[in-house]
């Protein structure tokens, strides 16, 4: 969605890592074949066939890969209507390469022509999202806590919604924004100088910077698509939302569109919509915009707004199709892995995650969903257990990989609590989590059930304690500090503890109560049974 968002599965997380010291760097912008810039473009660095890394075109059709290992590669970009795209390169150290890439359209037709340019992909869902209600019966399987961890990952799903580049403006657009400016200033009535700037702008995060010019663009062409557009997206990014959707409408309801601009136009209204508490109009907006236009980002919005809002089998539906579409997209493989999750499917789900960490192994992404997915579940799968080992060892500096692949061994250990030497690996790895990040208040109540376990309850007391000063509100620290005073015969200090997490577990019942209320349910109704979408 427009707003930046970012995953946040934890919210004692790591700090932030380090960037990687950089050894080349590829960058550039993925057009059509008029010229157009193409947003939501998938482009991947693949080695042999197999994606080192893979993000998405911004609003300006741009990419830019950072910190890449110097070696050859293979580029590939690929978006649904569009012929796949690759292009052979080879980076030396410390090289900055510029490469723009054309995608020639499936069917090249006329810019107005909106008939033929219906996509190839596309077929009728299987489900009809039918209204909204306001009742918190979520329709989960298990405990209060597993509803609120499949909460929580349908929320992490929708927040890869814009997955930032990872890159700070570029000194040529500064140096290109003070020849704008320069242009605008000379001939205010310049409408590409404005256009160009107010684009620039917008593209940086500047929205409410870019409004004078764009607003301008606007009376000097009121029929320019383009221009109307950009500035629609201003208005929507500063908050504007009731005047950035009267613009969208009226983009709408003009003759002679594109689909790809119908599309470009049901998405983004899609999104004011969702800003605008209307989820229902938001999730009707994003599937016209991918009947419109399959392209990746489209479906993976709509399927993340069903999820959202606890329609998990029409997501799983969603992003099925999806990921047959793109099946180098590791974020359609986390929201479908967060659609089985949501039905209380782990093993189900546990399939497309390691697919999606295997694609892109560098992503901490599907590692923190399959820390999260695992933290509720009795015992982690092995496939599971392999992926959080590469984890640490591809960011040993990670506290959260540490973390992870501490508990999953734990839950594993239980199938032979004899083993010793698990025991031993876990403690070194919770050890090393809290040396990475002494914030981690998980890691700190590992290591006091680690130590509780070994009847070494100082130890336990004193890792309970420091759990609680890094997370206070971390209910399960107090309560099993207070077996730990019980243990030492300090009643008092149990009582009081007892009573401290009785306080946190209300306050955040009630919390989740209010939340619960403030997201609508989507009504859907089944046309027939979807088994096609779903694996066996």
């Amino acid at each position: 969605m427009f707003l930046p968002g970012s995953l946040a599965l934890e919210a004692q997380s790591a700090q932030a890592q380090a960037e990687p010291a950089m050894t080349a760097i590829v960058q550039g912008i993925v057009r059509d074949s008029r010229g157009r810039a193409l947003s939501g473009v998938t482009v991947c660095l693949q080695i042999k066939n197999a994606a080192l890394v893979t993000l998405h075109t911004d609003a300006a059709g741009a990419y830019r890969f950072l910190a890449v290992p110097r070696s050859d590669y293979t580029l590939r970009a690929e978006l649904g209507g569009y012929a796949n795209a690759t292009v052979p390169i080879s980076l030396a150290r410390d090289e900055s390469r510029t490469i723009d890439i054309t995608l020639q359209s499936g069917k090249e037709s006329g810019p107005h022509d909106s008939s033929s340019e219906l996509p190839e992909f596309f077929d009728e869902p299987h489900f009809t999202v039918a209204g909204v209600t306001d009742t918190t019966n979520l329709g989960g399987h298990g405990s209060d806590t597993m509803v609120r961890n499949r909460e929580a990952l349908a929320k992490a799903t929708a927040s890869l919604s814009k997955q930032p580049l990872g890159a700070v403006p570029l000194r040529s657009n500064v140096a290109k924004e003070e020849s704008l400016r320069e242009a605008v200033e000379s001939q205010p009535a310049n409408f590409d100088a404005n256009y160009q700037l107010g684009k620039l702008l917008v593209d940086e995060g500047r929205a409410a910077d870019a409004l004078v010019f764009l607003e301008r663009t606007s009376q000097l062409k009121p029929n320019d698509y383009d221009s109307s557009y950009q500035l629609a997206l201003a208005r929507a990014n500063t908050g504007d939302y009731e005047r950035a959707r009267t613009d969208v409408q009226a983009l709408l309801t003009a003759i002679n569109r594109s689909s790809l601009e119908k599309a470009e136009s049901h998405h983004l209204l899609g999104e004011i919509c969702e800003r605008l508490n209307n989820p229902l109009q938001a999730v009707r907006e994003y599937q016209r915009a991918a009947d419109l236009n399959p392209a990746e980002p489209y479906f993976f919005d709509w399927g993340s707004e069903l999820l959202l809002h606890h329609a998990a089998e029409p997501a799983l539906e969603v992003f099925t199709k999806g990921n047959r579409m793109f099946p180098h997209s590791a974020r359609m493989l986390e929201g479908l892995a967060a659609s089985w999750y949501a039905l209380g499917s782990y093993d189900h789900a546990v399939q497309p995650i390691c697919e999606a960490s295997d694609l892109s192994p560098n992503d901490e992404n599907p590692y923190l969903f399959m820390g999260k997915m695992q933290a509720v579940e009795a015992a982690s799968s092995e496939a599971i257990i392999e992926r959080l080992e590469r984890f640490v060892r591809l960011q040993p500096g990670n506290a959260l990989a540490s973390y992870y692949y501490a508990v999953s061994v734990w839950k594993r250990r239980r199938k032979s609590p004899e083993d010793g030497k698990n025991v031993a690996e876990v403690e070194a790895l919770l050890e090393k989590a809290v040396q990475l990040d002494p914030t981690l208040g998980l890691a700190h109540l590992q290591l006091g059930i680690l130590y509780s376990e070994r009847k070494e309850f100082s130890n336990a007391v004193a890792a309970y304690q420091r759990a609680i000063q890094a997370t206070p509100s971390l209910e399960e620290a107090h309560y099993r500090l207070a077996q730990a005073y019980r243990q030492t015969g300090e009643t008092s200090k149990a009582q009081a503890e007892l009573k401290l997490y009785e306080e946190i577990s209300n306050e955040k019942a009630a919390e989740i109560e209010r939340q619960r209320h403030e997201v609508q349910q989507f009504v859907y109704q089944l046309r027939e049974p979807a088994t096609s979408s779903k694996p066996n």
